[in-house]
């Protein structure tokens, strides 16, 4: 499964384009499928050949920071190798109902 497609990186905002934005929309969400490890990301810009992202990340505590798509793509879980995963039915919906139904 690719992480980032075409389609993906067309509707994703730019980083900083929600920034004066109340409560930004989570466009992507990526997750560990073994354990822990949420991330709800709110907007991206190219890098060199990589994506820097911006949004939730909920692995021990919630905080809002960056992660660059090679380091998500990188993860490998133990014991089995797993990887980090797209949410395939993922629908774009505003951060505060992230939050709300995820106990944040």
């Amino acid at each position: 499964m690719k992480l980032m497609t075409k389609a993906l990186q067309k509707q994703l905002p730019a980083l900083y384009a929600q920034e004066k934005v109340a409560d930004p929309i989570v466009h992507i969400h990526y997750f560990n499928p073994y354990g822990q490890g949420d991330w709800f990301i709110t907007e991206g810009s190219p890098e060199g050949d990589d994506v820097r992202f911006f949004g939730l990340c909920v692995i021990f505590e919630p905080e809002l920071g960056y992660v660059m798509l090679n380091e998500l793509a990188g993860v490998k879980v133990p014991p089995f190798g797993l990887g980090i995963e797209r949410d395939l039915y993922w629908t774009p919906k505003p951060l505060s109902k992230v939050r709300a139904e995820r106990g944040l």
